[in-house]
């Protein structure tokens, strides 16, 4: 170990001692404490310790978790060289254990009053062993996630058992598809080494799984799918200490910024038998006290820290006084199934020698109590009965007169009746929004100031090109500009500027004549309720806020029957991610719509909501858009992009779906036969190389499949925008930036995407035509209710009636024509209600 002088330990003692904030430097520093520097170190940590505890209400009292050990698989793709969990497949009498098995060691467990079934198993091990490809096959499983939660729902229908998932390095889709049927999930972090991963003979070498880009990943997207999570750190496997004072520092800045991280296990490496680590010696538990104690002061009071009491070699005094508040789960059922050699202590023992250590013990859930307390979003609704039938309602912990029993695990019931503030499509306009933000703005979002740290850098100088020439290639090679011509081109203003746009018009004529065009069409939000955690978006909120709403399915089959009567030929649904709609809500309300207006062109659901839809469902993307399809949806907006480009979306959004998974939602509709738009919105905490790269990959998405109808660029609107009320985003595009981006739009897409659209709802009518002129061929639609631009603050109205639609372009002397959904002619049926009805329905007119 190194050797740290007695002055900087002092130093670093002092800071902690006034409560300083420490750094990387200074936590490394105190790592080395030992004799009485480490019993000073101990002291400061076992204070914040305490004054947490406090806090929480729960002032001298240390938790523990009830639970059976349940290792659905020792199968494992990773081959870490600690580890005897995992281990071959002719070792074992199956790939995965049977319903039966996994069901007989929760009914022991219930009978003896666990409250968790901790599921642990090897990661992806299909992935590598074939036997249990076929283990999953000859059972009706896709993978093993899968299985995972056709067992946990099993357990908590016939036990009444709360699962804790701890399937390995799960995916963004991964945790959609887990949090409905857990209570919580956990995943070691181990170390940030990259050492222990890339060179051969360390810990992690050939662990696919052990990456620690990898693994903070799998720490984020917990965080922002708002599942209560469990990591920690593993010392002594041949990381330095300033690996653990980097990793400790790694998991605060996920902690920070989502708040998922519910607890932190700080865990001593032992040397197992058959191992390649065998002979390693173990770490020194005095070296795992000064772990837990850096780890307190670093992540302080609020977080719950443990330390594994069967691996500790009976220094439960030692580990309380280093500032531990958890003992983690127990199990007077199970070994621990990872280290079997180290048997858990009784739990009358343990809670003695807590007491003797001066601290009361209490028995809690697998999620602590304080996400138990805050309920939405962190529990799903499906496993909040469950929830509920353990939990003291005042303190969150475990109740002592629970009794076990199963429950069944269903959708939500209710989701689709009226609630709330169903007229907000008309009284937006009148009335506006009860608020300017949701009521938990402060939270909802994450922490705002470790936010600020992501921000994206602005684009760097030196990608921007020549203008005069980056002019030239636009008009001689439209689809040849380079990233740094592009660029070059959203700079530009004056003559350049009138230039760039002329360029752009000349080849929207090209491609798609003078004709401008639109829809008569209404837009059906059929629920606002979301806790996704969008930062952008001031249209979502929670079921108790005053502006909330959801409509019945009969009431969004009358919008889309009014919307008929009005001469549309399209409605456009998409809503909030409520967490009360059914698996089925989003094909029951396409089966509504086209069972009322059976000639509806249905376009509806964003990628978000089909990720969603899949997850809650248990389908494949593909077998879901197959499902959609039939049940009457003809095509999907591509909206749920803003920029595809993940640096900019985890500042933009809390916890909708990534680059890759929109990337796999569109192009798996296209394939099935279903066209969906494209979109862009920027102006916000974005840069000009950022809409470059976005619009170079919707043509290449486009290239790929042809599936794109149009190109919609959405301008963000920022006055109720949260992200903007927290002083991160700035107020929208200029208009310079506005012509221009429109303008490099048709240039960068002419010849992949024909139809270029703008939006009337975010721009005034004179930047519309100016836009118009300069390689906008289409205006959107009469769209009769727009809520989510107006909640954000847009002062453009919610509908424009063909008439508006018409005194708005004839300025720039271009045919004004109406379009049908794929760009057709509507008949002379649907020419002549759009006519009558002004291309708008009665009920939402306002009244002159």
């Amino acid at each position: 170990m190194t050797v740290v002088s007695d002055s900087a330990l002092r130093r670093a003692l002092a800071r902690a001692r006034d409560g300083k904030a420490l750094d990387v430097t200074e936590a490394t520093v105190l790592l080395h404490a030992r004799d009485g520097h480490l019993d000073t170190l101990l002291e400061h940590a076992g204070r914040v310790r305490d004054a947490g505890l406090r806090n929480a209400g729960r002032d001298g009292v240390i938790t523990y978790s009830k639970n059976v050990f349940i290792p659905l698989s020792r199968l494992c793709r990773d081959r870490c060289g600690y580890c005897t969990f995992a281990t071959a497949p002719h070792k074992l009498p199956a790939p995965f254990l049977s319903p039966d098995e996994v069901l007989e060691i929760a009914r022991q467990g219930a009978a003896l009053g666990c409250k968790e079934a901790l599921f642990t198993l090897g990661d992806r091990p299909e992935d590598r062993w074939h036997q249990a490809r076929e283990w999953l096959d000859a059972h009706g499983y896709d993978d093993t996630i899968s299985y995972v939660r056709a067992m946990a729902i099993r357990v908590l229908e016939e036990t009444g058992l709360l699962p804790h998932l701890n399937p390995g390095a799960l995916t963004w889709r991964d945790f959609q598809r887990l949090k409905p049927v857990a209570g919580s999930m956990g995943m070691m972090l181990e170390t940030t080494s990259t050492r222990l991963f890339t060179e051969k003979g360390e810990a992690h070498y050939g662990s696919p799984d052990k990456d620690p880009a990898v693994r903070l990943r799998v720490l984020e997207d917990a965080g922002r799918s708002n599942v209560p999570f469990t990591t920690g750190v593993l010392i002594g496997i041949g990381e330095t200490v300033q690996d653990r004072a980097e990793s400790i520092f790694a998991i605060r800045k996920v902690a920070r910024e989502y708040g998922g991280v519910q607890e932190v296990i700080v865990q001593n490496f032992r040397a197992k038998p058959d191992t390649a680590m065998r002979g390693m010696p173990d770490a020194d538990l005095r070296e795992l006290a000064a772990t837990i104690a850096v780890a307190r002061l670093v992540l302080g009071p609020r977080m719950r820290i443990q330390a594994p009491p069967n691996l500790i070699g009976g220094e439960f005094e030692l580990m309380v006084r280093a500032g531990i508040d958890d003992w983690g789960g127990v199990s007077p059922v199970t070994p621990d199934h990872v280290s079997p050699e180290q048997p858990w202590p009784q739990i009358e023992d343990l809670a003695a020698r807590t007491g003797a250590a001066g601290y009361g013990m209490r028995e809690r859930l697998t999620l602590y109590p304080e996400y138990v307390l805050a309920g939405e979003p962190w529990t799903d609704p499906r496993v909040m009965a469950h929830i509920s039938a353990l939990a003291d309602p005042e303190t969150g912990l475990a109740r002592e007169d629970a009794v076990l029993k199963g429950i069944p695990w269903q959708e939500p019931d209710g989701g689709f009746s009226a609630s709330g503030r169903v007229d907000l499509h008309t009284a937006v306009d009148t009335e506006g929004r009860t608020t300017d933000r949701r009521d938990d703005f402060d939270n909802v979002y994450g922490d705002w100031d470790a936010l600020r740290e992501r921000l994206p850098a602005a684009a760097p100088a030196a990608i921007l090109g020549d203008l005069s020439q980056a002019l030239r290639r636009a008009e001689s090679d439209p689809a040849g500009l380079s990233d740094a011509e592009a660029v070059a081109l959203l700079g530009a203003d004056g003559p350049a500027l009138d230039e760039l746009t002329r360029i752009a018009d000349d080849l929207r004529r090209e491609a798609a004549g003078d004709d401008v065009t639109f829809v008569v069409n209404r837009n059906i939000n059929f629920t606002n309720v979301c806790y996704t955690g969008c930062r952008f978006c001031a249209f979502a909120q929670r079921r108790t806020d005053a502006d909330a709403y959801t409509l019945s399915l009969d009431q969004v089959a009358d919008r889309a029957a009014e919307a008929w009567q009005a001469g549309a030929t399209e409605v456009c649904m998409q809503g909030g991610i409520h967490p009360d709609l059914p698996g089925t809500a989003y094909f029951d309300i396409a089966k509504a719509v086209k069972a009322r207006t059976p000639d509806m062109h249905v376009h509806a659901f964003s990628p978000m909501e089909v990720v969603n839809g899949a997850s809650r469902t248990n389908l494949s993307i593909e077998d879901w858009l197959h499902a959609a399809k039939e049940a009457g949806v003809d095509s999907l907006p591509g909206t749920a992009a803003e920029i595809l480009d993940d640096d900019v979306r985890w500042v933009l959004t809390k916890g909708k779906l990534p680059t890759r998974e929109w990337v796999e939602v569109i192009t798996t509709a296209h394939r099935v036969g279903l066209p969906t738009t494209s979109t862009m919105m920027y102006g916000h905490v974005d840069n000009h190389l950022h809409w470059v790269k976005h619009i170079k990959l919707i043509r290449s998405l486009q290239q790929e499949t042809g599936g794109f109808s149009e190109f919609v660029l959405l301008p963000f609107v920022h006055h109720s925008a949260p992200i903007y009320l927290a002083g991160i985003a700035r107020p929208g595009p200029t208009a310079q930036e506005n012509r221009a981006v429109h303008a490099l739009a048709r240039i960068l897409l002419h010849g992949s995407i024909k139809n270029i659209q703008c939006s009337w709802v975010k721009l005034q009518d004179d930047l519309c035509r100016q836009v118009l002129q300069g390689g906008v061929n289409d205006l959107g639609g009469t769209l009769m209710e727009e809520t989510i631009s107006r909640m954000a603050g847009s002062e453009n109205g919610s509908y424009k009636t063909i008439t508006e639609i018409g005194e708005m372009v004839a300025p720039t002397g271009r045919p004004l024509h109406q379009r049908t959904t794929g760009y057709g002619r509507p008949d002379a049926e649907r020419l002549a209600a759009s006519a009558k009805s002004d291309g708008v329905c009665r009920s939402v007119l306002r009244i002159v």
